[in-house]
C-alpha cells in the first residue's frame, strides 16, 4: 500500500437508498419482479390474504439497517461511529470472533482486501490508521452486534483520487503469499449452504499446525463480485478449515481467507463462480494465482 492517507482527495460517499433500491431485488432469488405495490396483499392459503414481504436487503449494502447508521469521518485515519436508533452513538458491543467491531475494506472490483479491528474511545468513535494508496471506489463494512440488539452488517463508499485502474478476475481455486500455497475445495451453490475446505501448504509440505484466528482456524469472507453484498461466512468445527458458505444468487463471488501460522496473519484470494453457471475468464494482473 502507498503512504497516502484518508484525507485530501477521499470523498465519503454514503449510500443508503438508492443501493437497496438497485439492488434489493436481486439478493432474492425469484424476485426479479420486486415487491408488490404498497397496500397490495396477495392470497396465501385457504386462511386468507396476507401482506406481501419485500425481500430483505443483503448485508453491506446499505448505511443503515435495523435503526443503526455507519457515519464515516474525513480525516488523517478512517474513523466512524455507528449511529443508533435514537441518533446517539452505540458504545456498547458484544464480542464476536473475539472483537467487538471487524472492519473490512475492499475496492470496488474486488480487490486490494483488507480486513482490521479499530478500537473505540468512550465517545463511541471507532479509528483505525489505513493508507491507501491505489485510486478508485472503496466499500468499507462494519460488520458487528450491539449489546441486546441484531447483527448487523453496514456498508459505505469512500474514493482515492488517481489514475483508476480496474482489475478482472479469472476463477482460481489457489493462491499463494509468502511461500504458502492455499487451495479451496468445493463449490457454491445457490439457495443452500455448501461446504468448502481449505488446504495450506509451505513449500510443498502440509501445513498443520495453524493456530487459531479470531477463534478458528481461518476466518472467511466472501463478497457478491457484481455488487459487493456481504456474505456471513461460519466456520464449523474440526480439524479441517471448513466452512459453510450460502450464495443467494448465481455469479461470481470474491473470497477472503485469513489464517495464522507461525504469529503472522495472512490472507488468501480465491474467485468462484456458482455452480451450473458459465464461467467468464480474464486476465489477472499477476497478483497471485
Amino acid at each position: 500500500m502507498g503512504k497516502t492517507g484518508w484525507g485530501t482527495g477521499y470523498k465519503v460517499a454514503l449510500y443508503g437508498v438508492a443501493l437497496a433500491a438497485i439492488f434489493g431485488g436481486t439478493w432474492a432469488a425469484g424476485a426479479a419482479t420486486g415487491p408488490p405495490p404498497a397496500n397490495e396483499t396477495h392470497s396465501t392459503d385457504a386462511h386468507g390474504g396476507h401482506e406481501s414481504e419485500p425481500p430483505k436487503v443483503p448485508p453491506g449494502l446499505s448505511v443503515s439497517e435495523n435503526g443503526y447508521t455507519l457515519r464515516l469521518k474525513e480525516n488523517s485515519s478512517l474513523s466512524f461511529d455507528i449511529a443508533g436508533p435514537d441518533g446517539r452513538p452505540v458504545t456498547e458491543f458484544a464480542v464476536e470472533h473475539e472483537k467487538r467491531l471487524h472492519l473490512i475494506v475492499v475496492r470496488r472490483d474486488g480487490s486490494h482486501f483488507r480486513h482490521v479491528h479499530p478500537e473505540m474511545a468512550p465517545d463511541g468513535t471507532w479509528s483505525v490508521p489505513l493508507s491507501l494508496g491505489t485510486a478508485g471506489g472503496y466499500r468499507v463494512f462494519a460488520d458487528f452486534r450491539p449489546e441486546d440488539g441484531p447483527k448487523t452488517t453496514l456498508g459505505a463508499d469512500v474514493h482515492v483520487a488517481g489514475d483508476y485502474q480496474p482489475r478482472k478476475h479469472e476463477t482460481s481455486r489457489t493462491f499463494t503469499v509468502d511461500g504458502y500455497e492455499v487451495t479451496l475445495h468445493g463449490e457454491l451453490n445457490t439457495g443452500k449452504a455448501s461446504a468448502v475446505t481449505v488446504t495450506i501448504a509451505e513449500d510443498g509440505r502440509p501445513v498443520t499446525d495453524l493456530q487459531d484466528y479470531l477463534g478458528a482456524k481461518g476466518h472467511l469472507v466472501a463478497l457478491r463480485a457484481a455488487d459487493l453484498a456481504y456474505l456471513h461466512v461460519h466456520p464449523e468445527e474440526g480439524a479441517e478449515v471448513k466452512f459453510a458458505v450460502e450464495a443467494p444468487t448465481a455469479g461470481q463471488y470474491r473470497l477472503f481467507l485469513d489464517f495464522q501460522h507461525e504469529n503472522v496473519v495472512r490472507t488468501a484470494e480465491f474467485t468462484l463462480t456458482t455452480a451450473g453457471t458459465a464461467t467468464e475468464t480474464h486476465e489477472e494482473d499477476g497478483h497471485g494465482h
